[in-house]
């Protein structure tokens, strides 16, 4: 978080060596490739709103082609791979390590959320939520170390984030109950005819629209607090330099930690509770309690 390149004049953010290191290689054919292709369309869809792609992203240059957060939220996905696989090991059911227990307990405190928040058909979506809580997790501790930055430190990156969770959620909605049923269930119960021309619409039109907000809430969430979080550490780490770079940041990086474990617990948790109101257990189960219960009486009044 505190090794940084020179830059980042008026309060901007410092670019990372390993950013100035990527785009001195490739910034070049990118910034080509932005100009001839990308700032054209931006340049068309602006001029509507009567502004400028400079305007909203930053003047082109080679050495922004690759944004700082891009390159640190691929990393973040490398190191995401990387530290299950290490933690992973050789698995062995006789002897676990300690790397192969700490993923397991990992495994089971995602999945007892799952069950908890959605059913125990829930387990389905196990992948994918735990896909957000690793790498959410990965992204929130990469700004505690040297030449990195969180990448969840950027708007861009945790509205991609929300806007993956929203598309996910809603895909599990129209894929288990249909197009037409998942917009029902926006319009809340039923209700009598006279009450639902009136309550109905009403209901439906404020469903709606917060859920189209779901990605912007869910983006903002985590982006205010991981960038006031990176914005704390870098100017308490300018209090008194040097002494301040390596002594007061190894006070505060506990309650770092702390912040970055919560938002990825309220990211995860939050997708969770959203699967769970598209997601409904398989009708089969329904019709199992009945019958056991039937069994189970037969049993005992003989």
């Amino acid at each position: 978080m505190f090794l940084f390149a020179e830059g980042g004049a008026g309060g901007e953010h410092h670019t990372p060596l390993i950013v100035e290191f990527i785009n001195h290689y490739f910034g070049k054919p990118v910034h080509e490739f932005q100009l001839a292709f990308t700032r054209p369309i931006w340049d068309f869809l602006f001029s509507y709103i009567g502004t400028t792609p400079e305007a909203v992203f930053g003047e082109y240059t080679v050495e922004n082609a690759i944004p700082w957060y891009t390159i640190m939220f691929v990393i973040a996905c490398i190191l995401s791979i990387g530290v299950i696989w290490i933690f992973k090991g050789k698995l062995s059911e006789d002897d676990p390590h300690h790397g192969q227990l700490t993923l397991e307990a990992g495994f089971l405190s995602i999945r007892d959320l799952l069950v908890n928040s959605i059913g125990e058909h829930g387990y389905k979506y196990f992948p994918v939520v735990a896909t957000f809580a690793v790498l959410v997790l990965i992204s929130n501790l990469m700004g505690l170390f040297p030449l990195f930055m969180s990448p969840t430190a950027h708007i861009n990156v945790t509205f991609a984030l929300g806007l993956t969770s929203f598309i996910y959620y809603n895909y599990v909605g129209i894929n288990e109950n249909g197009l037409i049923n998942h917009l029902k269930h926006f319009a809340g119960p039923q209700l009598p005819l006279l009450m639902a021309l009136i309550i109905t619409p009403l209901i439906f039109t404020i469903e709606l629209i917060s859920n189209l907000i779901r990605p912007l809430t869910l983006a903002i969430r985590l982006f205010a607090n991981m960038f006031a979080d990176e914005q704390i550490a870098l100017q308490i780490s300018g209090l008194f330099a040097p002494f301040s770079q390596y002594f007061l940041p190894v006070l505060i990086m506990p309650l770092a930690v702390f912040v970055a474990f919560v938002q990825t617990l309220v990211f995860t948790l939050l997708s969770m509770i959203y699967i769970s109101e598209v997601s409904h257990p398989p009708h089969d189960e329904h019709h199992e309690e009945p019958v056991k219960a039937t069994e189970e009486t037969a049993v005992t009044t003989a």
